[in-house]
This record gives structure tokens, C-alpha cells and sequence, in this order.
């Protein structure tokens, strides 16, 4: 299959390349390496992937980059992910992962795309749930312009089905973590407590560490993916593992691996917009998708740190 991969060269693109490379796929990667990496894709070209550096703002140079790779389906994963920047910058934010997202629809609609499988946020949508796990049915209440951007970017793939019979499904992330993250996002705290109780540091809590998320591992999202891109599935579709996992945990669990006794948290203030609890119902990915994540969180945890000791 001939596949486009937008954000390509980030931490959960560049996994997910490896991964249709894996199966044989024809990948082409759109990325403008403002915070992806070329060097994240280093073997996927080796292996035939294609770079293709553009800005998903720019719709000329979209359509233009789709037209030449002719693709049966994209996998959207360019966007703006950094929480607190959403929140100083809104318009900003969504020009990115609204416009943007408006231009590879697009750009999948001019070059008759069979499939777009869009990624995009469980916790920021539905901030303080009142039901944990919390099911895709949940009125959303964004609490950052994140999660808003990314729930009106899920509106207009249904305009698109609507209105030209655009085929598509939204995936909606839990807390991703695992080997090439950068420490952006909420699921960046792993990054950094890994770097720190590998290479020394004190790990910083934001509010009382009891706060909780639901993590999940990079590789099982992947599987999520080519789950998604095979299937007819439409509409959101919950991807975590229905497990809360609090901070405190995280930090216990890593100092039990690294054997390092000392690591220990200081305390910060609470950080504005932070939801209290977070974890998804993933009952529909389970019945429709015929997915199921694979990794616990201390197995992820084990594989994240033995990644970084290998860097």
C-alpha cells in the first residue's frame, strides 16, 4: 500500500513508518523537522521511505507533495502538541492542527485518498471527565486550546465525510511514551524523568504527583494504526490501555528499574489547565478494531529505559 505519513519524522510518526515499512508498505513522509527529526527516520529511507520537508499550512506544496506519492491513505500525525503553549498562543495553535488539518483534508479530496486516519488527543478533549474510563460518547470539555483544536479539527473529517464521502477515522491518544520521545506533551514527563534517572537528577512533580494518566506504548499504538488504516471504522476511536497511572507511580516504578534509590521527586505548583484524572474506555477499540495494547506500563517503562542507555 502507498501510504503518507504527515509528522513522519516525530517520535510517534517515525515508529509508525518503521512499522508500515515493516509490512511492506510504500511510505512517503511530510514533516517540517520543527520539532521531528530527520535523523528519527535514518533507516526508514535506508529501507525506502521518502522525506518530503514542508510546512502542512502551506496547501500548495500539500497538494502538490500528495499528488506526486499518490497514496491510498494518510496517516495525519503533524500537529502542535505543547499544552502550555496552546494555552499563550490559541490562534497559533490552531492554524496548525485546524488549518492544517483542513489542508490535507484537502489534499486527500483533489487526489481521491481512499482512507485518512487522523490522530488526535483522549485527555485534552475530554478534560475532567465524569466517567473514568472515560468512553468516546463523553461530552468533550477541553480545558487548553490543544485539546479544543484538535476536537474542531475532529468536526471537519466529518464535514468531509459528509459532504465528498472522505473515509475516515480519529484516533484518540491516551499518554504516548516510549523510545525517540522528546519531552513535549504531557506523556514528555517519562522523557524527562528517564534522562534524569539515568544521567542524574531530581525528577519535578507538578502539584501533589497523585494526578493520573493513562500511558501508553508507542509500539502498541503503532499496532493501533494499521489496525485503523485496515479497517472501516469511522469516527473516534479511543487508544490507551484503560489503566490510570499516576506520577508518583511513574516515579516509583522507574526508581525500582533503574535500581536507583535516591530517585527522588521535588514538588512544583500545579501547572494551569492539568486535568486531576485522565484514562480512556478503550471498549470500542477492542470490539471494532480488534485491538488490544500489549505492553503494560512497566514493561514500556523497561523498554523506554533500555532504549535510552542505548543512545
Amino acid at each position: 500500500m502507498r501510504v503518507v505519513v504527515t509528522g513522519g519524522a516525530g517520535f510517534i510518526g517515525s515508529n509508525i513508518v518503521d512499522g508500515l515499512l515493516d509490512r511492506g508498505d510504500e511510505v512517503t513522509v511530510l514533516d517540517d523537522l520543527s520539532t521531528g527529526r530527520a535523523s528519527n527516520l535514518d533507516s526508514a529511507i535506508e529501507r525506502g521511505a521518502r522525506l518530503v520537508v514542508l510546512d502542512i499550512r502551506e496547501l500548495a506544496d500539500l497538494v502538490s507533495a500528495v499528488g506526486h506519492a499518490r497514496p491510498e491513505a494518510i496517516l495525519h500525525l503533524a500537529a502542535q502538541i505543547d499544552v502550555r503553549r496552546s494555552i499563550e498562543a490559541p490562534a497559533w495553535d490552531a492554524a496548525i492542527n485546524v488549518g492544517g488539518t483542513i489542508n490535507v483534508l484537502e489534499a486527500a479530496r483533489m487526489h481521491g485518498v481512499r482512507r485518512v486516519v487522523n490522530t488526535s488527543t483522549g485527555g485534552a478533549i475530554y478534560g475532567d471527565a465524569e466517567r473514568i474510563p472515560t468512553p468516546e460518547d463523553e461530552t468533550p470539555m477541553p480545558e487548553a486550546a490543544y485539546g479544543q483544536s484538535k476536537l474542531c479539527a475532529e468536526g471537519y473529517l466529518g464535514l468531509y465525510e459528509r459532504l465528498y464521502g472522505l473515509d475516515s477515522v480519529t484516533l484518540r491518544y491516551g499518554n504516548v511514551y516510549g523510545p525517540r520521545q522528546d519531552p513535549l506533551g504531557e506523556a514528555g514527563v517519562i522523557a524527562i524523568f528517564c534522562g534524569k534517572v539515568e544521567f542524574g537528577g531530581t525528577p519535578t512533580i507538578f502539584g501533589d504527583g497523585h494526578q493520573t494518566r493513562d500511558y501508553v506504548y508507542v509500539g502498541d499504538v503503532v499496532a493501533a494504526n494499521i489496525a485503523a488504516l485496515e479497517s472501516d471504522v469511522r469516527g473516534p476511536v479511543n487508544i490507551g490501555t484503560g489503566v490510570e497511572t499516576s506520577v508518583l507511580d511513574l516515579v516509583a516504578i522507574l526508581r525500582e528499574l533503574s535500581g536507583n534509590a535516591g530517585f527522588e521527586p521535588e514538588f512544583a505548583p500545579a501547572r494551569l489547565g492539568e486535568l486531576t484524572r485522565s484514562c480512556l474506555d478503550i471498549s470500542r477499540a477492542r470490539e471494532q478494531l480488534g485491538w488490544a495494547p500489549a505492553v503494560d506500563v512497566r514493561e514500556g517503562l523497561r523498554l523506554t529505559l533500555r532504549a535510552a542507555r542505548a543512545q
